[in-house]
C-alpha cells in the first residue's frame, strides 16, 4: 500500500469511532492529525492510542490551520457529522470519508451533498459492514453461483436497551437512519437498489415516534426479489440471507458467515480469513485501505445517499 505522511491525513473527533480509526491508521504507520471537541474525550483518545489532540473543535483548528490535507476522516457524534463536513467542504476538503449515515436526517445529508457539489468535493461514507471479510466471501460465492436469486433480511433493534441510551437530541428519534441502516445498506449494496418497493410501518416508541414495526418486498434495480421485517417492540436482532442457485448465504451474526447447500438443510459455517477484522473493528481496515487507495468500488458517496433517502423513506413512513 503507498505509504500516507503523516501531515496528509486529519481525523476528526476522538470517541470510541475516532479510536477504531486510529488504530488502523496506526498500524499503517500512518500518525493522523486529530482534532476533538472535549479534553475528556481527548484524554482517553491520548491514553490508548498515543496520539495527540488538538481540542476546542474543527471550527477552530481550520481557522489556525488553513492548508488542507489530502484526507480527511470525519469521525464524530451523529448530530455532528454534517456540521464538521460542511466546515471542511468549505475549507478546501476535497476528499472526505464520512461515517455512516452522512448526518443527523435527511435534510442534514441534503445539504452535505449540495456543499460537495458546489465546492467539487467527494464524499464517501463509511458502512464499514460492505468491507467484511463475511461480505467479501460472500460475493465471490455468489459470483460462481451466477448471481442473486433473492434476498431478505432483519433488522429489529433492541429498544429494551435503547430507551435508557444516553444521546444527542435527534439521534434516537432517526435511529433508523442512523443505525439500522446498516443491514439495510448491505442488502442493497449485494442486490442492487430497490426499483419498487411496498413498504408498512405500524407503532412507535417514546424515542422513535417514527414506528417500531417495519415490513415490506419489492425487487430491485438487479431484479432480484427482496422482503425485510423488523419489530423494534419484540426480541430480534440484526440477519441478512441471500439465496442463489446452489446456496443459501447467512449472515446472523453479520462478521459471520454460514451456508445451507442445495440438497441439504444442515447449516454450515464457512472458514474466513478474518485476522483483520478480529482485531481491528471489522470492516475498518479495509475501509480505511481502499480510502487511502482510491478505491471508490464498494463506497456510496453522498450524492448516491441522497438518493437512497427516497428509499428510506419508504421503510421508515410504509408508503
Amino acid at each position: 500500500m503507498k505509504i500516507i505522511e503523516k501531515k496528509d491525513v486529519i481525523l476528526i473527533g476522538a470517541g470510541q469511532m475516532a479510536i477504531d480509526y486510529a488504530k488502523v491508521l496506526k498500524s499503517m504507520d500512518i500518525i493522523p492529525i486529530v482534532v476533538g471537541r472535549s479534553e475528556k474525550s481527548a484524554e482517553n483518545f491520548e491514553k490508548e492510542i498515543g496520539i495527540p489532540v488538538s481540542i476546542g473543535g474543527i471550527k477552530k483548528w481550520v481557522k489556525e490551520n488553513p492548508v488542507p490535507t489530502n484526507f480527511a476522516i470525519i469521525a464524530v457524534t451523529e448530530n455532528k457529522l454534517g456540521e464538521v463536513a460542511r466546515i471542511l467542504i468549505e475549507n478546501g476538503y476535497k476528499n472526505i470519508l464520512l461515517e455512516k449515515p452522512g448526518g443527523l436526517d435527511f435534510d442534514d445529508i441534503k445539504s452535505v451533498s449540495e456543499y460537495a457539489k458546489n465546492f467539487n468535493a467527494k464524499v464517501l461514507i463509511g458502512y464499514n459492514r460492505r468491507f467484511y471479510r463475511s461480505v467479501i466471501k460472500a460475493r465471490e460465492i455468489i459470483e460462481k453461483d451466477g448471481g442473486i436469486k433473492s434476498i431478505t433480511f432483519e433488522f429489529t433493534e433492541w429498544s429494551h436497551r435503547l430507551k435508557d441510551l444516553k444521546k444527542e437530541p435527534g439521534v434516537k428519534e432517526n435511529w433508523l437512519l442512523q443505525n439500522s441502516t446498516h443491514v439495510i445498506d448491505l442488502a442493497f449494496f449485494f442486490a442492487g437498489k430497490p426499483k419498487e418497493i411496498k413498504s408498512f410501518s405500524k407503532g412507535g416508541l417514546d424515542w422513535h415516534p417514527n414506528g417500531c414495526i417495519f415490513t415490506g418486498a419489492g425487487i430491485t434495480t438487479k431484479d432480484v426479489p427482496f422482503s425485510y421485517h423488523a419489530n423494534w417492540a419484540a426480541p430480534g436482532r440484526w440477519w441478512l440471507e441471500i439465496n442463489t442457485s446452489q446456496n443459501r448465504l447467512i449472515f446472523r451474526p453479520m462478521e459471520k458467515l454460514h451456508v445451507t447447500k442445495l440438497g441439504t438443510v444442515s447449516i454450515e459455517e464457512i472458514q474466513l480469513n478474518d485476522e483483520l477484522d478480529q482485531k481491528f473493528k471489522p470492516g475498518i481496515y479495509l475501509q480505511v485501505k481502499a480510502y487511502l487507495e482510491g478505491d471508490e468500488e464498494n463506497f456510496t458517496n453522498i450524492h448516491q445517499q441522497v438518493e437512497n433517502l427516497d428509499y428510506y423513506d419508504s421503510i421508515i413512513n410504509g408508503n
